[in-house]
C-alpha cells in the first residue's frame, strides 16, 4: 500500500509541475526593419470554432456545461496591426507595394503541458515590392480551447515583435 502511495504522489507532482511549465518564449526573427512600412495585407485564413465542456451527474439527473469559442487568425492579427499603426487593405495595390507588407500566418504544432496542450503560431511579414522575409515571429498559447491557444499565441508573438521595434529600433 505504501508504495502505491509514492507512486500516486509522484504522478501528481509530475501533473503538477508540467502544469506549471510555461509557454515556450517568442521568438523573433528581424531580417530587415518595417518601419518604414505603412500598409499590410493580410492572407486571409478560415475561422476555426472550438468547444470545452462536461458532464456531470447527482441525484435528480444528468447535466452538461460546454462553452464553444471561435477565432478567425486574420481578424486577431488585423487588430493587432491596427493598433500598432498600420493601414489593413483588403487587396494588394501595385501603386502602394513599396509601403505595403504581407502577412503570412501558419500553425507550427501543438505541444502536450500539463491537463492541455499549446498551440504554436508563426507570422511572416513580407515585403510586398521586393517579396523579401522582412521578420517572422512565433509564439505559444494554452487556454481553454483551441481558438483560445491560438489567440493567446497570436498576441504572444505580435507582442514581442512589437515591444522589440518599440525597445531597438533599426
Amino acid at each position: 500500500m505504501r508504495i502505491i502511495n509514492k507512486m500516486l504522489v509522484v504522478v501528481i507532482a509530475m501533473i503538477i509541475f508540467t502544469a506549471c511549465a510555461p509557454l515556450k518564449t517568442p521568438v523573433v526573427m528581424k531580417y530587415a526593419s518595417i518601419e518604414k512600412y505603412k500598409y499590410a495585407y493580410i492572407i486571409p485564413t478560415k475561422e476555426l470554432t472550438s468547444s470545452s465542456g462536461g458532464t456531470f451527474g447527482g441525484m435528480y439527473g444528468i447535466y452538461g456545461l460546454s462553452t464553444t469559442k471561435s477565432v478567425n487568425p486574420s481578424d486577431v492579427i488585423s487588430g493587432i496591426l491596427i493598433k500598432e499603426g498600420f493601414i489593413i487593405l483588403p487587396e494588394l495595390k501595385s501603386e502602394l507595394s513599396h509601403e505595403t507588407i504581407v502577412v503570412n500566418y501558419g500553425e507550427i504544432g501543438k505541444r502536450a503541458r500539463g491537463l492541455g496542450h499549446t498551440i504554436e503560431i508563426i507570422i511572416q511579414f513580407i515585403s510586398a515590392d521586393t517579396n523579401e522575409l522582412l521578420c517572422s515571429c512565433t509564439g505559444e498559447g494554452q487556454g481553454e480551447t483551441d481558438a483560445d491557444d491560438i489567440r493567446q499565441a497570436i498576441n504572444n508573438a505580435l507582442s514581442s515583435l512589437f515591444f522589440e521595434y518599440n525597445d531597438n529600433q533599426f
